[in-house]
């Protein structure tokens, strides 16, 4: 039997995706995990670079941009695909799309805008086609005053 593949989506509602993704990945950081966030729009994966960077003024998150000769070695790689060239156990995916089934990732994070309308359209669509996909539990977490709470 395949082992279950979570899918949690990150309603963001208070702060915008890029706000909310250093956060994430610092926890899955912290727990030891590579990471893959994946765009596949340019100038959404520079900003995310640039997060990464200036999140906290005292520090940063060791992190890369693919298509190096160092892939392999980077804690955190930011990508256009979902080629997992430095191993990531998880793929953090910022209002696109979402990896294919045998992509490998033990979770993926899917953050969209809320106050988008299109974020919002896709993100549905998403969750629909991932109920119906055997191996894989979506999880709703939404943005609240006071950090995020796990809904239906």
């Amino acid at each position: 039997m395949e082992p279950r593949v979570e899918v949690g989506f990150y309603h963001c509602t208070r702060a915008a995706p890029l706000a909310v993704l250093p956060r994430l990945v610092q926890k899955a950081a912290e727990a030891g995990f590579r990471v893959l966030i994946q765009s596949d729009d340019p100038a959404v994966r520079d900003a995310v670079d640039g997060a990464l960077w200036t999140f906290e003024a005292d520090s940063f998150l060791p992190h890369g941009l693919a298509g190096g000769e160092h892939d392999a070695e980077q804690p955190v790689l930011i990508a256009e695909g979902f080629d997992p060239a430095n191993g990531a156990r998880i793929a953090l995916a910022i209002g696109g799309g979402l990896p294919p089934a045998d992509a490998g990732f033990e979770r993926i994070l899917y953050l969209f805008d809320g106050n988008d309308n299109d974020a919002l359209s896709r993100a549905r669509r998403h969750w629909k086609a991932l109920s119906a996909r055997d191996g894989v539990t979506p999880v709703y977490w939404q943005q609240a005053e006071r950090g995020w709470q796990k809904r239906g």
